[in-house]
């Protein structure tokens, strides 16, 4: 871990400290205003001394708080994840203090201030961590805090990284070299590399890789104070963390399919029922006006029904709103249509087709901006889907998986997901199946608010959009 990491990891604590503190003062002030006390007069004595006594400790409860968040994690997230996670903290902190307000008659009487800490919180330590973000960012560009790296691997997946990281050299990793293998010729290039670049980074990117390479590896990297990460193919293996049993006096390990088990299928399955009623009220303008269209459009049918797959390879009753002219679903097996037209997805379970003649008018508009898919939010609140998950599968399509493909029918499908917010149709199915599981084994409520809040603008910006 470079020195640079550690200190903008701690200087976070004394900086959130500040501007929770300053938050909280600029609250009172603006409530004692002549500006707030002409809307609405005080009606409470609370001195600056006494307001400042409850400020401090219930400051630290705070920082607490965004401890158990994750925001003092060494290794940081990303900056919307980071800037999310602000949010629901800070949200949480609120209602911390709403609890110790509760025995406190002063502060409670104050709704407006308890009001401007949240918004102000959030506000000024949502800009402090941008603005130390876009800080640590700059120094990149002077090779200040970069990790360089030798990627060991030229597969697919050491190529992959190679190229992801050479786009978008934010994220703190500089590829000094990619090599194909492990032995004393590439022990002695890295050593010189070392040298001259100061390598301090090995990551394995090989999964076909021997434990005794994984060891050597291991063993020349600790040697050489350098970080070892390992990235293996996903398939193989589960990033699930494991839960420790012990029965008859022996270590058992077992390996969870995902963390959406217990009280985060609890959790996930309360949160979908409030979003998707939220949702359903929010959309309904927009779900009259497309029912109109589609009628003057005669359509056969205002909704498109369909069997889909769900969780556990279970089928259940989809619809969605009728984008297609009727009984389009039958053209994928006619074989003078195939040949007319394709299937951008030949060699894939999948079809596909980016000007697809069997879509309508109306229905190019609603497909364009996932329009068509708002009656989702019912299937959601009726329990068959989720907001974020997988995409729905079709029996025909699931019959054509491979055995770890599958693996996308542990959880129920969603609305949208990572492949909708990262390419939509442009993602290749194994990329498709690859972000699935991915989401599968590392699932948590902040993955998922970040999802849905990068789906509008995937769904404005039309990227990958059939």
């Amino acid at each position: 871990m470079k020195r640079i990491d550690l200190f903008f990891t701690a200087v976070f604590v004394p900086l959130d400290f500040l501007m929770l503190i300053f938050a909280a003062i600029s609250a009172y002030f603006l409530r004692f205003s002549s500006s707030a006390e002409s809307i609405r007069p005080v009606t409470f004595d609370l001195p600056l001394g006494e307001y400042l006594g409850y400020v401090v400790p219930i400051t630290i409860i705070w920082l607490a708080i965004y401890a158990l968040a994750g925001l003092y994690n060494i290794r940081p997230h990303r900056l919307a994840g980071e800037v999310t996670r602000v949010f629901l903290a800070s949200s949480t902190g609120i209602a911390a203090i709403l609890a110790i307000a509760f025995f406190s008659r002063e502060l409670f009487d104050s709704r407006f201030i308890l009001l401007a800490v949240w918004a102000l919180a959030i506000l000024f330590v949502g800009t402090e961590r941008i603005i130390m973000r876009l800080i640590e960012r700059a120094l990149r560009k002077y090779d200040i805090g970069m990790k360089h790296v030798v990627i060991i691997g030229k597969t697919h997946s050491g190529n992959k990284l190679h190229q992801y990281f050479d786009k978008y050299p934010r994220l703190g990793y500089a590829i000094i070299d990619q090599v194909g293998s492990f032995n004393e010729e590439t022990k002695q290039k890295i050593l010189e590399l070392k040298k001259y670049h100061n390598v301090d980074v090995l990551m394995l990117a090989n999964p076909g890789v021997t434990l005794e390479e994984v060891q050597a590896i291991k063993t020349f990297s600790d040697i050489e104070s350098m970080t070892f990460i390992y990235s293996a193919d996903m398939f193989p293996g589960s990033a699930v963390r494991p839960i420790l049993h012990t029965f008859a006096g022996q270590p058992v390990i077992e390996v969870p399919k995902t963390p959406l088990d217990g009280w985060g299928a609890i959790y996930k399955r309360l949160f979908d029922i409030v979003g998707a009623f939220c949702l359903i009220l929010l959309t309904l303008p927009i779900q009259i006006i497309t029912v109109i269209a589609l009628a003057l459009e005669h359509q056969h049918h205002i909704l498109f029904r369909h069997e889909r797959v769900g969780q556990g390879g279970k089928s259940f009753k989809y619809f969605k709103f009728r984008s297609m002219i009727k009984d389009a679903h039958k053209f994928r097996f006619d074989p003078e249509f195939l040949r007319q037209h394709g299937n951008d997805r030949d060699g894939t379970p999948l079809f596909k087709l980016e000007n697809d003649p069997r879509i309508t008018r109306v229905g190019k508009f609603i497909r364009r901006y996932s329009i068509d898919e708002i009656p989702e939010f019912y299937l959601v609140l009726f329990g068959r889907m989720s907001l974020v998950g997988p995409r729905p599968h079709l029996p025909e399509e699931v019959k054509n998986y491979a055995s770890h493909q599958k693996r996308v029918l542990n959880i129920k499908p969603g609305i949208t997901g990572m492949a909708q917010t990262s390419g939509r149709a442009d993602l290749s199915f194994d990329e498709e199946v690859r972000l699935d599981i991915y989401y599968i084994e590392n699932w948590s409520p902040w993955l998922d608010l970040i999802i849905l809040i990068k789906t509008p603008i995937a769904v404005l910006f039309g990227a990958g959009a059939y």
